[in-house]
């Protein structure tokens, strides 16, 4: 995915507009040298050095980047492939292992619809890579794209030669999306980009597919080819996207106010912040790895299609997710979403079943605390009438004693206290 920058059509994903202070920051320290001691120049003079290499970084960052490109190095590890035809990813059912899937730039949750990349905040740009290439062959994915102005929603195949085929949804566009390739990188022309009219795609679920062979690369959508690239037709096939490519799927604010002017104009104009969350929804993705290896390497710098080598090596083997896995990843939303309606109205039952005999253990239990309760209650005033009654009797008892002794004439003691005594 490259976009424009300066108003011109495509170039880079993420520009950073932080480019300039690389610079300033470069030509603060090299104006300083004239003023530090002979050790403090050799020491600016490295760090000038560091940041003459970090300007690069945006530049090279700022176009669709690779790990390892094998144009450049020799070194490069071979790419793990799929290997399979029919990998199938149920966003609805089931979640990305992190050894097949790598997450950045945010969080990608899963719902009752699939997979949601979503806008919160300024700058989010939540991304899911595959961690496994395929050399030829098809990617399908259904989806549907997130609304808002300067939102933009991708499906990218790219290689680690920067060989590249794309859909771009822009959020403002309920009409079109736009198609395009790239080969090694190459933003000499800007010619590629064709858009081509879908039914609101913010709001329905369509299938993107992207078809590609040695010969041609086809885009579809709904099961209608609408675009087909020929490898002739790519500058005689030197343009022509024919390394194995990895897919990734996310969204990102095209129409941040720090994004340069080409690309907010390109994204559809500055983003809303305060209208946010933005979300775009993958349903399924189906893919087919045509060349069935277990790792693809390049052979020379060429980045020709002829020079990748397919390997089949077991230790290459990469083992996968989706339904390719025996035990595929599941968050407790999409196992219930996975149980067929049977499935879900015999739990609905058991646990309803477990509820009434809760319930009704809880009512026997109150009942018997209550009965409980009034027997404990019954006995304590049996206790407390046979108390008052001993209470009663024994002051009726010192009540005839005090009389007959008043009749004897025996004197009363005051106790001792300080009282009188009568004689």
């Amino acid at each position: 995915m490259r976009v424009p920058r300066d108003g011109g059509p495509g170039l880079s994903v993420a520009p950073y507009p932080c480019e300039s202070q690389f610079f300033l920051s470069l030509k603060s320290l090299q104006s300083s040298t004239s003023l530090a001691t002979p050790k403090m120049q050799v020491q600016i003079a490295a760090l000038s050095a560091l940041l003459s290499v970090a300007a690069l970084i945006p530049a090279a960052g700022a176009q669709t980047w690779s790990y390892c490109n094998p144009m450049n190095k020799t070194d490069c590890a071979p790419n793990k492939a799929l290997g399979v035809s029919n990998y199938t990813m149920d966003f609805t059912t089931q979640t990305p292992s992190s050894k097949v899937w790598n997450a950045t730039a945010g969080t990608v949750n899963y719902g009752d619809d699939g997979a949601e990349f979503t806008i919160a905040q300024k700058m989010d740009s939540p991304t899911i890579q595959s961690n496994w290439y395929i050399f030829f062959g098809s990617v399908s994915v259904i989806m549907k794209a997130a609304p808002g102005r300067g939102v933009i929603s991708s499906i990218v195949l790219e290689s680690d030669d920067l060989d590249e085929v794309d859909w771009e949804f822009m959020g403002g566009n309920s009409t079109h999306v736009e198609t395009n390739y790239f080969g090694k990188g190459n933003t000499s022309t800007f010619d590629r980009a064709i858009y081509y009219p879908v039914d609101n795609p913010q709001d329905n679920w369509h299938n993107y597919t992207v078809t590609w062979s040695s010969d041609a690369i086809g885009w579809w959508i709904d099961g209608q080819q609408v675009r087909e690239l020929k490898y002739d037709d790519a500058v005689g096939g030197t343009q022509f996207p024919q390394t194995p490519m990895n897919v990734r799927l996310g969204i990102w604010p095209g129409g941040d106010p720090k994004e340069p002017k080409g690309t907010i104009e390109w994204a559809g104009g500055e983003i809303d912040y305060d209208k946010t969350p933005y979300t775009m929804t993958v349903k399924s993705l189906t893919v087919d790895d045509a060349s069935r290896g277990t790792a693809y390497q390049y052979g020379d710098k060429t980045g020709s299609w002829q020079s990748i080598k397919v390997l089949n090596t077991t230790d290459e083997k990469l083992p996968l997710d989706g339904n390719q896995s025996k035990s595929p990843t599941q968050n407790a939303q999409q196992k219930w979403n996975g149980l067929s309606q049977t499935a879900k109205i015999s739990i609905g039952a058991s646990v309803a079943g477990v509820a009434l005999i809760g319930a009704a253990v809880m009512a026997i239990y109150c009942i018997k605390q209550r009965k409980l309760g009034r027997h404990e209650r019954h006995a304590a005033d049996l206790e407390y009438e046979k108390r008052t009654q001993e209470l009663l009797s024994y002051r009726a008892e010192m009540q005839r004693t005090r009389t007959m002794n008043l009749n004897q004439g025996i004197p009363l003691s005051s106790g001792g206290r300080g009282g009188y005594s009568r004689v």
